[in-house]
């Protein structure tokens, strides 16, 4: 008998470790305006290449080329350029906080801002988001209180959530924010049943799920999935691709399926891809879903394709496993930056308005950090009670709960 070869098993390795030089010549990227733009109502499976290209509208003039250019208003993009840019600045008044001890626990949205931020300027009020801990744009967009954010952030006495999140973990069901789980993936089917629900009730709301790229080798979502194109929910379902899960690269994740949109192509769900750093594109593509979405034509899946710029958390290091520099060879650019350029292409904005705005937004955060450290950081000044832990699980407090806040003191 022929000694059979031994098995062996096949595990991806990044292109680049720390200390490589940066490579991204793999990351194939289209020149903008040439990617096509289907009727809202076309065949899922019409639209299958758009899962293997990436939607662009900037090009590097900053001029917005090509169908997918939705000439929004001067005004809009201003907004939209004034959000993305108080992502960033409290992102960075927040790094510094915890680097002072004021809260346990942070992540940044740094690279990734112009998703979340375009994204809910397309839905409607009543519409909800399924959000991952890096969509703060989502609340930032829709106009949500700093200082609320920050009081969750500081675990302090005003702390809307009274003390029952991790920081960065946001609620409001007033501005379309579902409870963001720690758990991976469980908002693609938390999303799909909410929009399921909406549909069997002749609602007019849809639903919007986030995940990352890892998440997607989580069984949720392709349990979600199964059911988004079962029922044809209305539902739009997001994977930001930012390249890196907390250690590991993208390629763990997607495995030898080319792309994260073309995993939709098995459940006939269409698919496609987005620069997620060209604010323009993002708006133009979750106008899109959303519209199908809105129209009853059921789900849509997209990607973007970003950069996480910096660390995934507080608690991570990423000079551990990727070249420090890495940041500043990604290819799409920053979204601050490009949004910024095309505005003053277009004659609608200048760079001594940018500076003048920059220090207008910073003087924003600061005094919402000053209003809530009033309240208590994470260390100094009052906290939420004891007693919050005992209320708001049952409609009527069972005698064991009560029995146990009473020995509590409260």
């Amino acid at each position: 008998m022929d000694k059979k070869k031994s098995l062996s098993l096949h595990v991806p390795e990044p292109a680049v470790r720390p200390g490589d030089t940066p490579d991204f010549s793999n990351v194939t990227i289209p020149k903008a305006g040439s990617v096509r733009r289907p009727p809202v109502d076309v065949a899922p499976e019409e639209v299958r290449d758009l899962a293997f290209s990436i939607i662009r509208v900037l090009n590097r003039q900053g001029e917005a080329v090509g169908p997918w250019s939705d000439l929004l208003s001067p005004d809009e993009l201003r907004t939209g350029l004034r959000h993305i840019m108080t992502l960033r600045a409290f992102d960075a008044r927040m790094m510094i906080a915890h680097r002072q001890g004021k809260t346990s626990f942070y992540m940044q949205n740094l690279g990734e801002e112009a998703i979340a931020c375009a994204f809910q300027k397309a839905l409607s009020p009543g519409d909800m988001n399924f959000p991952t801990y890096r969509q703060t744009g989502l609340l930032i967009a829709s106009d949500y209180p700093l200082v609320d954010m920050m009081n969750q952030i500081f675990s302090n006495e005003r702390d809307p959530l009274k003390g029952r999140q991790l920081p960065v973990m946001y609620s409001s069901r007033s501005h379309g924010f579902f409870s963001i789980s720690g758990n991976l993936a469980t908002q693609f089917v938390q999303a799909v049943g909410w929009a399921m629900a909406s549909a069997i009730k002749n609602d007019t709301k849809i639903a919007a799920a986030w995940i990352g790229d890892g998440s997607t080798a989580e069984s949720d979502f392709h349990a979600g999935l199964v059911f988004a194109s079962t029922y044809k929910a209305p539902v739009v379902l997001n994977i930001v691709n930012n390249q890196w899960a907390i250690s590991t690269f993208q390629g763990i994740a997607r495995g030898g399926g080319g792309t994260f949109a073309a995993r939709g192509h098995g459940f006939g769900i269409p698919s496609l891809r987005v620069d997620g750093n060209d604010y323009l594109a993002v708006r133009a593509v979750a106008k899109w879903a959303i519209d199908r979405a809105r129209a009853n034509l059921g789900p849509t899946l997209i990607e973007y394709v970003t950069y996480r710029a910096g660390a995934h958390s507080t608690s991570d290091d990423p000079t551990a496993y990727r070249p420090k520099a890495e940041s500043d060879s990604w290819p799409l650019g920053d979204p601050v930056i490009r949004l910024k350029t095309h505005l003053i292409t277009i004659g609608e904005w200048s760079k001594e308005r940018h500076k003048q705005a920059e220090a207008e937004i910073a003087d924003t955060v600061v005094a919402a950090q000053k209003e809530a450290e009033k309240h208590g950081t994470l260390h100094t000044g009052g906290h939420p009670s004891v007693r919050n832990m005992f209320e708001g699980v049952y409609a009527e407090m069972p005698p064991h709960l009560r029995r146990q806040r009473q020995q509590a003191g409260y």
